[in-house]
């Protein structure tokens, strides 16, 4: 009987993080009316009927390629988290770090970006997000 071995590589202060969606919503069966939260107004009165697994079509500006994405998720990154006052000096670590991916598209960030970014210590949100705990999804980028 032969085992496998997983090898498990530390992230540094340069590793790219986001959001893992996929990750969220396997752990989480609430996911969406946590993101439901942090629609604007205009998106709260729009969504509160729909249902919350509801797809949409997406074309990919760069390639023209038409996409079914999450309707919630795609409104909320492209509009919402885009308005001012999304982000706010004052909420706790990992909430920040969450706005950050919801408003720059959920495109990879290293702690010393983030760091930059919140004007926090890149060891703290690194040592926050590598640990064996996952807060909201956020978690190193796998695959690059």
């Amino acid at each position: 009987m032969t085992t496998k071995t997983r090898s498990i590589i530390k992230p540094k202060l340069t590793s790219p993080f986001n959001i893992d969606f996929n990750w969220w919503k396997q752990h989480d069966r609430d996911w969406h009316v946590y993101l439901r939260s942090f629609l604007c107004d205009e998106h709260q009165r729009l969504f509160e009927d729909l249902k919350n697994d509801e797809v949409i079509d997406w074309v990919d500006p760069k390639t023209g390629e038409v996409k079914q994405v999450d309707g919630l998720q795609h409104i909320l990154i492209s509009h919402c988290a885009k308005q001012e006052g999304f982000l706010s000096r004052n909420m706790a670590l990992v909430d920040s770090v969450f706005r950050v991916f919801l408003s720059n598209g959920n495109k990879p960030l290293s702690p010393q970006e983030l760091g930059e970014i919140l004007n926090r210590p890149p060891e703290t949100i690194l040592k926050t997000f590598s640990g064996m705990r996952v807060y909201k999804g956020i978690r190193p980028v796998s695959g690059l």
